[in-house]
């Protein structure tokens, strides 16, 4: 059975005191809350056991462990927060298919019409064999989650046309982009960071002898978070990741940097696709490098940025290696507490 050990920094445990104190979150929270809590193992921590604290709060095992391990894996925010259930699922519309939708949506609607409906949209894309049957609803989903926030989300009709040009312009300007032909010379990268959870086993594994296996005791403790780097070549099945402590602007300059020196010395520019993150500037290369090497960088540079932030390679992961690799994995584990967040590691795996 793997255990994992909580302990709380005095600031997460006055937080998660004030929280309690103040009685207004959902009651799954608060329990979350008081879980954690009495789990604390840290130094003047109560450091409960599992069935202690099931029994006091009336709450199942399985319960607390989840709370634990989510705390130990992904931190206190996801600790305290329901998990939705991550159902993969085929998108009914492409990046190509969106696009159209999108700009049908910002033109004007067909003679004898106030505005585009869901129905009518739906009707058009069946008409132009797009597709050959899309319901309502998913027209919907598809609007709500390009629509910007400040605009409100479509229902029976299309009220917010005018908010939809700018994205449908940024949208097919990265379309175009990921359509054009392996070149070499001209790499079509997606750039994207993600913070990790670190965890260390907080016993060293005895090693394998003679009629006896390696024996490992499942203990995990968190020790921080880092920022992965990951720059993905769909057409060409690359991938080169890089592992920092943070992910400021410098650290996005050094990687880039890196892409350009080391991993494609003899492409001619590389074009790359990233989301809108302040930190993915090309002002970033100018902070941290001279004006004569940030301009060097950035003539090798061909920028195009996505509509959404974590969405930059949906499309062309879709278009060249299926729905389903993944790009980044569970929480980064340190093997037997040993490992460390300073400095850089850099990798290149192959695409499957």
């Amino acid at each position: 059975m793997k255990k994992y050990i909580v302990k709380l920094a005095e600031e997460e445990r006055v937080d998660l005191s004030k929280l309690i104190g103040q009685g207004r979150a959902p009651a799954r929270k608060l329990t979350h809350a008081r879980i954690l809590l009495k789990a604390d193992s840290s130094e003047g921590g109560p450091s409960w056991t599992d069935e202690a604290i099931s029994e006091a709060l009336e709450v199942g095992i399985a319960t607390v462990e989840r709370v634990r391990q989510c705390f130990v894996e992904e931190g206190l925010t996801a600790a305290l927060t329901r998990h939705r259930p991550r159902t993969p699922h085929l998108r009914k519309l492409d990046g190509e298919q969106e696009a159209y939708l999108i700009a049908l949506t910002c033109s004007q609607p067909e003679e004898g019409q106030e505005r585009w409906t869901l129905q009518r949209l739906s009707d058009k894309l069946v008409q132009v064999h797009l597709v050959e049957s899309i319901s309502r609803e998913t027209i919907r989903q598809v609007l709500q989650h390009n629509e910007p926030e400040d605009a409100g989300a479509p229902s029976s009709g299309v009220s917010h046309p005018r908010a939809l040009p700018s994205l449908s312009e940024r949208l097919e300007e990265v379309l175009t982009a990921y359509l054009r032909p392996y070149d070499e010379r001209r790499p079509q990268i997606c750039l994207d960071e993600t913070s990790k959870q670190l965890v260390s086993e907080t016993r060293v594994p005895l090693p394998m002898q003679p009629g006896q296996t390696e024996c490992s005791d499942y203990e995990y403790e968190r020790q921080g978070t880092c920022n992965l780097f990951v720059a993905c070549e769909p057409l060409a099945g690359k991938r080169y990741l890089q592992v920092t402590e943070q992910r400021t602007k410098r650290d996005f300059a050094l990687f880039i940097r890196e892409l350009v020196d080391v991993y494609y010395p003899a492409a001619d520019k590389l074009v790359l696709v990233m989301d809108n993150l302040n930190t993915h500037t090309l002002a970033a290369l100018y902070e941290v490098f001279e004006p004569a090497e940030a301009r060097r960088l950035v003539e090798k540079l061909e920028l195009h940025y996505t509509r959404h932030p974590w969405e930059l390679v949906k499309y062309g992961r879709d278009r060249t290696l299926g729905a389903h690799s993944s790009m980044f994995g569970s929480s980064h584990r340190l093997a037997h507490g040993t490992g460390t967040r300073s400095g850089r590691v850099a990798s290149h795996t192959q695409c499957a």
